[in-house]
């Protein structure tokens, strides 16, 4: 058969494009070989719809073990009763969720996307926004902070079936217990998302909420550094209805090869060195976080808690958007996303502010000193975006930076 050079030439370009560029992107990082190598595993070949010991296809022994295996070790690493491992994703995890514990047309309280929640906590685009009835909550306009007092009057007003916490855009700790005060104030349910900060809670630097929700979902790439994928954790007798809601409910046959993937990053994820890995993702959004606040950007809620940050970008000028400072920053090797801020007058699609992440960085070894780096170049490119003559230069400064900080030497 004919070599793809076409497309494994496409491949070896990202590798360059990774090796020699700063990775800002907050839900993004490096997964370790032994990661991509069983994600590029024969277990890609097999078909096993169903679960342990109940499948659809002969075969499974094998892959009935790794299952197995991941489940425990998802059960260990976050102290759950049970894990579903087999969610394709986050979103697919919260659905999964959903159809576990809701009627079509019930009604759930989530954060709300403008102001650092996910697609999949109510918005009207969504599925979820469009089968139940989302009532959103959202941060104060004093410290951009969760605004409990809100929340806990939504509850009370409209005496949700599912109360949903977590973000995809937020940079503060999420105390998982006020909000489940709230959630039985009222008697409902209640889901964490914490597909962005899952690394965080397995290497003990946010508050674990198993246990304390009902219900946790997370992603297996992020902050935890494995392959994309979702996970679902619950208390023991949640387990036969979210199963159910994952296969047949939502999923035909898992991703076997993930499945093992999955495994490999809890077992990485329990080991020492990963907690040392987790506190120094947050001491360097921290340090980045004060370093950009230096050179006048204005920062969201004043810092950051977690492995993001959120930037406004109208203090640099009244026509600096997300989308501007976006590109431009890409032009120079640095590569972030735009983002709503809150109370942004612009639309997601322009954006008044930018997300900024260090998991990837501090994978590759990055820490305090080379945020003041990272930061001085950001501000520089923002200060003048259109200058390619500047561009270049931050872009040699970069490259020069990230020779040092390979991931995969």
């Amino acid at each position: 058969m004919r070599e793809d050079t076409q497309l494994f030439g496409l491949i070896e370009r990202e590798l360059g494009r990774q090796q020699t560029t700063l990775q800002l992107i907050a839900s993004e990082n490096f997964t370790s070989r032994a990661v991509m190598a069983a994600t590029g595993s024969v277990l890609t070949n097999k078909y096993s719809e169903g679960y342990p010991g109940k499948r659809y296809y002969g075969g499974n022994q094998v892959v009935d073990e790794v299952e197995d295996i991941a489940r425990r070790r998802a059960c260990e690493l976050f102290g759950a009763e049970h894990a579903n491992v087999q969610p394709h994703s986050g979103s697919n995890a919260n659905l999964a969720v959903y159809l576990a514990t809701l009627d079509a047309g019930d009604t759930v309280l989530g954060l709300r996307l403008d102001q650092g929640g996910h697609l999949t906590h109510g918005s009207p685009v969504n599925v979820s926004g469009r089968l139940y009835h989302f009532v959103s909550y959202g941060v104060t306009g004093s410290d951009e902070r969760i605004d409990l007092e809100e929340l806990a009057r939504l509850a009370e007003e409209h005496r949700p079936k599912l109360v949903v916490a977590g973000a995809t855009a937020y940079p503060r700790i999420i105390d998982p217990a006020p909000i489940r005060a709230i959630a039985d104030s009222v008697g409902a349910l209640f889901l964490f998302d914490a597909a962005h900060i899952a690394g965080l809670i397995a290497g003990g630097v946010h508050p674990n909420p198993t246990g304390v929700a009902d219900v946790v979902t997370l992603t297996t790439h992020k902050t935890l550094r494995g392959p994309r994928g979702g996970c679902i954790l619950c208390r023991a007798e949640l387990a036969p209805a979210i199963d159910k809601a994952v296969f047949p409910g939502l999923q035909g046959g898992p991703l076997d090869h993930v499945t093992a993937a999955k495994a490999v990053a809890f077992h990485e994820a329990l080991q020492p060195e990963f907690s040392r890995y987790a506190a120094q993702v947050v001491r360097n959004a921290r340090a980045l976080a004060a370093a950009l606040a230096a050179h006048g950007l204005r920062i969201v809620s004043g810092g950051t808690d977690t492995h993001l940050l959120l930037v406004d970008l109208r203090a640099f000028g009244a026509e600096l958007t997300g989308k501007k400072a976006q590109e431009s920053l890409d032009r120079a090797g640095i590569t972030c996303n735009k983002n709503t801020i809150p109370g942004d007058p612009r639309s997601p699609f322009v954006t008044s502010g930018l997300r900024l992440g260090t998991p990837a960085v501090t994978t590759a070894g990055m820490q305090e000193p080379e945020m003041e780096q990272i930061a001085e170049l950001i501000a520089r490119v923002l200060r003048r975006p259109d200058d390619e003559a500047e561009l270049a230069a931050v872009g040699d400064r970069v490259a020069a930076l990230c020779s040092k900080f390979t991931p995969y030497p």
